[in-house]
Parts: structure tokens; C-alpha cells; sequence
């Protein structure tokens, strides 16, 4: 059975068996993002995505501890050393700008740019709706979008079909295209594929240090979404 801590705190996946139960916590997830943003859309354009993100934290959680498992087992834990996370945040960053710089020309060549669709719209000038969004920020689109996207779809799809690195990279492609999907609704398919690239380079940061230490990957999807909201405040174009 998958879920056993090895010394550093990582899960332990036996290669090659497939695990149902790993499959059944991927699925619970997939479907409470989903049913819950898609219930909250005709109420709220802006909070049906931080809405589902929440509801998703704590059936995760919940489905975690069933296991014997927590957040930390997936990556989420102090950083012990500090440089070597300001590094890595860095390489994600860079990692995630040429992923979807690439991925534009594609999306240029055959989709409209709708931007945010106005979904951040009432943000510029307003000082109370920019630190509202901040909030959001930092919490529903850094640590909530990490931990669920990449850490809890990454890690359950994996152990789900048995680990090793086929299982690994089909994981990160899978949680990837849902990534993009989750942005489809206000950013069109232009934004989906930029997204979802981008959503990959992340992927792949976490395969390579996340399950240690998902803390980097946090921070850099927080300091660009912060950078993209300040623009929005300032009416800068980004």
C-alpha cells in the first residue's frame, strides 16, 4: 500500500501496482473542484475559483489523513535552507516565463487573447478590491493552487498508476491539462494552453525538488500573480 513516510517525509510508492484507493482521492478532488466552481460561476464570477479551491483543501486534507498521510508527506514544509529555496524559486520562475513564452506563439497563431475577460477589471485604481485580491493571492492562487494542482493531482495520479517515471510525467501532463482547463472559463483557450504550459514547467519543478520541498513553486506562483494584480492596480500594462 502507497502512503508509507519514508525518512525525509516522502511517500513511498510501490512501481508498477495500481492503487484504487489513490485513484478514488484523485477522483473525490477532481469533482469537488469542479461541481463546487461550477455551482458558485452564476453567483460569482470572481470567487467560484477560491470557493472550489477551499472546499478542495479540506476533503484533501481529510482524504490525506485516511491514508495516514498529510501535506507534508506531498512537499509542504519549512524550508530548511533558504538560499537554496530563493534559487529554486528562481529556476521555477524562469522555467514557467519560457514554458509559456513558448507555448504563445502556438496560442497566437490560432486563438483570440481575451486576457481576464474582465474578471479583474474593479482592481485598478481600487486600493480595498486590490487587498482583497492579494488575499486571494496568497492564498487560493499560491499556496491552495500548488498544493491541490501540482502536489495532490501529481502525486495521486502517480501512485494511482503505479509510480515510476511513466506514471510521474503522465501525472504532471494530466495535472497540467486540468490547470489549463480550471482557466478556460475567463481566459479562453488562448489562456488555457499558456496556462496550462505554464502549469507544466511547474509540474516538473515539483517531480524534480517539489516532493521535498513545495515551498518554491508557492512562491513563484504567488510573486507573478502578485506582479500581475499590482499591474492591474497601477494600470500598467503587463
Amino acid at each position: 500500500m502507497s502512503g508509507i513516510s519514508e525518512s525525509d517525509g516522502t511517500p513511498t510508492k510501490q512501481a508498477g501496482r495500481f492503487d484504487p484507493g489513490a485513484l478514488l482521492d484523485l477522483l473525490i478532488i477532481l469533482a469537488v473542484l469542479v461541481i463546487v466552481k461550477q455551482s458558485v460561476l452564476p453567483y460569482s464570477y470572481l470567487y467560484a475559483g477560491p470557493a472550489s479551491t477551499v472546499s478542495a483543501m479540506i476533503i484533501g486534507t481529510i482524504l490525506l489523513r485516511r491514508r495516514g498521510l498529510g501535506w507534508k508527506d506531498l512537499g509542504f514544509r519549512w524550508p530548511e535552507n533558504w538560499w537554496r529555496t530563493v534559487g529554486l524559486t528562481l529556476v521555477s520562475m524562469i522555467a514557467f516565463i519560457a514554458a509559456t513564452q513558448i507555448m504563445q506563439l502556438f496560442a497566437d497563431a490560432f486563438f483570440e487573447d481575451v486576457g481576464a475577460s474582465g474578471r479583474f477589471d474593479h482592481i485598478e485604481g481600487n486600493l480595498a478590491a486590490y487587498i482583497g485580491i492579494m488575499l486571494l493571492v496568497w492564498t487560493h492562487g499560491s499556496f491552495f493552487e500548488e498544493l491541490l494542482f501540482r502536489a495532490f493531482v501529481i502525486d495521486r495520479t502517480s501512485v494511482a498508476f503505479g509510480g515510476g517515471i511513466k506514471a510521474d510525467l503522465a501525472a504532471a501532463l494530466f495535472s497540467s491539462i486540468f490547470f489549463g482547463y480550471r482557466h478556460y472559463y475567463y481566459q479562453g483557450m488562448h489562456g488555457a494552453l499558456i496556462t496550462g504550459a505554464g502549469g507544466f514547467a511547474f509540474a516538473l519543478m515539483y517531480l524534480w525538488f517539489g516532493r521535498k520541498n513545495i515551498m518554491p513553486l508557492i512562491f513563484a506562483h504567488g510573486i507573478f500573480n502578485s506582479l500581475g494584480q499590482t499591474f492591474r492596480f497601477l494600470a500598467i500594462e503587463d
